[in-house]
């Protein structure tokens, strides 16, 4: 997942950027001073920073003017000020976007998205993100509470996209022999798992019923 490093001083736009981040699927980090972030960058390097102008120690101009000389990672700084002149000083010295306070956290997160599919397609997270290792599948950056059969079952269909797969090939995921008479459990398995998915995004559908055949992931639906 791509991590976000915000700098602002103020605790509760950095919560609301931090809320709608996380929230389409982004890590992030909060910092409250310019030096802090170019330190943090130089150790371990942000895909994205969101940076406020008005900082305590030095102005956001002055810690992008800072960065570029060892960093080209994308920059889109936040100001209360709209002035034309501030917006053309802030892209000439290297930012990639220019957001004026008060803001939509959901337009910021979009252009978020927006600068880091220009930069490199494989940038921009999925809704999904799935830990083998722990054996957990994240959804929209929330851990989802799966029990090892709805894990497994999940990993099957995200794993190839569109995809209709029987009951009986869903069975042989969950290591479950077909010829068991099993063959309606996957169908409590995807209601336990579809109802996981709607306590986090309750308008989203990403597992569709195909009738007497099966079930696929609709990355579209997600």
């Amino acid at each position: 997942m791509p991590h976000i490093l915000i700098v602002e001083d103020e605790a509760a736009i950095a919560d609301t950027l931090i809320f709608a981040l996380q929230g389409e699927g982004f890590t992030t980090t909060w910092l409250s001073l310019g030096q802090a972030a170019l330190a943090h960058q130089r150790q371990t390097p942000a895909d994205l920073i969101i940076l406020d102008i008005g900082l305590p120690d030095i102005t956001g101009f002055e810690t992008c003017k800072q960065l570029r000389r060892f960093s080209e990672v994308p920059v889109m700084f936040l100001s209360a000020r709209d002035g034309e002149i501030d917006r053309v000083v802030g892209l000439e010295i290297g930012a990639d976007d220019y957001v004026v306070k008060p803001f939509s956290p959901r337009e910021v997160a979009a252009r978020v998205r927006a600068i880091l599919k220009r930069v490199g397609p494989t940038a921009v997270p999925t809704v999904f993100q799935v830990d083998h290792e722990r054996v957990q599948i994240g959804y929209r950056g929330q851990p989802l509470s799966l029990t090892r059969h709805e894990f497994r079952l999940l990993n099957c269909l995200l794993e190839q996209p569109e995809r209709v797969f029987s009951r009986e090939q869903l069975l042989d995921a969950v290591g479950v022999a077909a010829d068991a008479g099993y063959e309606r459990n996957i169908d409590s398995h995807i209601k336990s798992v579809r109802s996981k998915l709607r306590a986090v995004a309750p308008d989203a559908e990403p597992i569709q019923t195909h009738r007497g055949l099966g079930y696929s992931y609709s990355p579209g639906n997600s």
